[in-house]
């Protein structure tokens, strides 16, 4: 956890001055605050190109359970009022968003009460596009996590895992759902036993480019079940991983700070090298 002070030397050394050395493509650098966790950002670093891993939130944006889940209304306009303001009405899990805690754990951490220093952490990329491609209802196995350490060194301390299934292609058409006749939805997720494996390990988070955590023919939502009542959080929905290298870019969570939030919409960037 971070000690006091910590989100504030965060925020500090995000500005702009920090951030940009000078203009015309500069190599931006960041110093954040060595009281974050081993293997968080605890030291100067720079990078220099940001990806964003965020889709466009519509209103027809593909839902877990089909209906639009985002509504959007004209409050105030120019015409009328000099300035512009919408209202949205929307379930807290649509578009490119982050599962709490607490959407599995009565007792779990809602979104608003994460550390900031979880929130900030290395990026890892699984890719199992090939497989997914031949079956829609491929999963994450733990042989792949093994076989990722094996090509790539242990999974960095307090880090991301996200699964680059290509399902992000999909967005926008019916395949991204991919629901049968029977409404059985047949799309890409982490497999039981890899959550299992990652929750031994310092893992903060996993990440998928599909609906959900689970595969979408779950029935029982066992690795929802299982990763979030450990205090882990969990993105669902992401976009671009095929931009982001398989290590050494940084994930930053802007994730909603929603009381009692039990996930919601987020914009999530990866800090690339």
């Amino acid at each position: 956890m971070c000690v006091p002070g910590c989100h504030e030397a965060v925020v500090a050394n995000l500005s702009r001055r920090g951030l940009f050395r000078a203009a015309g493509g500069a190599t931006a650098a960041v110093a954040l605050s060595s009281a974050l966790p081993s293997g968080a950002l605890g030291q100067t670093m720079s990078f220099s190109r940001v990806i964003d891993l965020t889709h466009t939130l519509v209103p027809d944006f593909p839902t877990y359970f089909g209906p639009p889940q985002l509504v959007i209304e004209t409050e105030k306009t120019f015409e009328k009022d000099g300035f512009q303001v919408f209202k949205w009405t929307l379930l807290e899990h649509t578009g490119t968003h982050m599962d709490a805690p607490f959407h599995f754990a009565k007792e779990g951490l809602s979104a608003d009460k994460l550390d900031p220093s979880v929130l900030v952490v290395p990026l890892v990329v699984i890719d199992i596009k090939e497989r997914a491609t031949a079956d829609p209802d491929a999963q994450l196995m733990a042989a792949d996590i093994e076989a990722f350490e094996q090509a790539n060194g242990p999974l960095p301390e307090n880090c991301c895992v996200a699964m680059n299934s290509g399902w992000a292609q999909h967005v926008g058409t019916e395949r991204f759902r991919n629901a049968g006749a029977d409404g059985m939805m047949h799309f890409p997720g982490f497999h039981p036993d890899a959550a299992n494996m990652l929750l031994q390990r310092n893992v903060a988070g996993i990440a998928v480019d599909t609906l959900s955590l689970d595969f979408g023919a779950s029935q029982d939502f066992a690795v929802h079940a299982t990763w979030l009542p450990a205090g882990r959080w969990g993105l669902e929905a992401i976009a671009n991983l095929d931009e982001a290298p398989a290590t050494g870019a940084t994930l930053v969570v802007g994730s909603p700070k929603v009381i009692n939030a039990t996930g919601g919409p987020s914009r999530l960037f990866a800090l690339l090298p």
